[in-house]
């Protein structure tokens, strides 16, 4: 493993060669640090930059699985894997850290979809069948597909609403048109909504937009009161288009610490010390699988990717990940350089290998 550097974050693999080291920064929330020392268990990452979650004996050789990757893979940032409460790996590789925000990229669209949730077990939205009809009929253009009302919002954030996608060739155009909103409901009907998996940023820009409309609130105002604030993590504005709407779906920053601290709730079944943050009806709903990427092969739901062994996984692209696997009790966060692709049969399948490989046999 790698000496410190002066990055905050370098001093846990420090920790990681010198297990009897015990008090340093641990995965600290955004904000002051209390002044005492809470108590550890298992499943509760501390909130506290006077603390670290027990380190095993076993950690240092665990972390060894994991040297050299920053040398085999030069768009890796940072990984970092919590098994249980300890923190096995917390590597920094390259760029700006564990404490800075990074761009998550379309990590973006998984927490959109956490949103929804939220909106729904709130009484805010009537449910995943509600229609774009229902919920914010006012975002509907006149030129848009008069099937485009049936769109639902489970359509919307399982990227199955049938529309042509906004992603790929098509994002430049789309993000620099006038209207987002627009835009995206304007575009043809290249699908059944409902039927197969088309990815578009714009699909979850809609759903954005209508939890705007249907709550009252922007997005960024849902995602700090309901998962910032309940997580103690600082949610930065983003991008907003030309009319106001927070994207949807790309462009959101956290700290790579940050990042852990939101799988390691989604892990434990959306709680944090002995509170339902997201409502674990939803967890069970949104990772089962719906439909299939044509590219990387992998089952997506509402918001989340699913791996064959047992992963949920939000993407973004150049390999932002925040991964979480319930049964093997780990969460995982990757940030990697965002100006880079990670196509499935390059890097990101790399990153696949690491975690259904070192990751999955901790």
């Amino acid at each position: 493993m790698r000496g410190p550097r002066s990055d905050p974050g370098a001093f846990f693999v420090c920790l990681l060669r010198h297990p009897q080291k015990r008090d340093g920064p641990g995965i600290a929330a955004a904000g002051p640090a209390p002044h005492h020392r809470p108590m550890l268990h298992r499943r509760t990452l501390l909130v506290t930059s006077l603390a670290l979650p027990f380190i095993r004996p076993a950690a240092a050789a665990a972390a060894r699985e994991f040297e050299g990757l920053g040398d085999r893979y030069d768009q890796l940032h940072s990984l970092q894997v919590l098994k249980g409460g300890d923190l096995v790996v917390a590597e920094v590789y390259r760029g700006p850290g564990l404490d800075r925000p990074a761009n998550i990229k379309s990590c973006s669209k998984s927490i959109v979809a956490l949103l929804l949730g939220i909106a729904i077990e709130r009484g805010e939205v009537p449910g995943l069948d509600a229609t774009l009809g229902e919920v914010a009929p006012a975002l509907i253009p006149d030129a848009a597909d008069p099937a485009v009302q049936d769109i639902t919002l489970g359509d919307l954030a399982s990227l199955r609403a049938g529309l042509e996608r906004t992603s790929g060739p098509n994002y430049g155009a789309w993000v620099s048109s006038s209207n987002w909103v627009r835009d995206a409901l304007s575009r043809p009907m290249v699908a059944r909504p409902g039927g197969q998996m088309l990815y578009s940023t714009g699909s979850t820009h809609v759903l954005g937009a209508a939890l705007t409309v249907a709550t009252g609130q922007s997005l960024l105002s849902q995602a700090r009161a309901r998962i910032g604030q309940p997580l103690g993590i600082e949610i930065p504005a983003w991008t907003r288009d030309p009319q106001g709407y927070y994207m949807g779906g790309n462009e959101m920053a956290l700290t790579p610490r940050a990042m852990l601290r939101l799988g390691q709730v989604l892990r434990d079944g959306g709680r944090l010390d002995g509170a339902q943050v997201i409502p674990a009806g939803w967890l069970r709903t949104s990772t089962r699988p719906l439909t299939r990427s044509p590219y990387s092969g992998l089952s997506y739901g509402y918001g989340w990717f699913l791996s064959r062994s047992g992963y949920a996984l939000a993407r973004g692209y150049g390999g932002q990940v925040i991964a979480f696997h319930p049964e093997r009790d780990l969460a995982v966060a990757i940030t990697s350089d965002p100006n880079r692709p990670a196509r499935s049969e390059g890097y990101f399948g790399a990153l696949m290998d690491l975690l259904d490989g070192p990751v999955l046999s901790l």
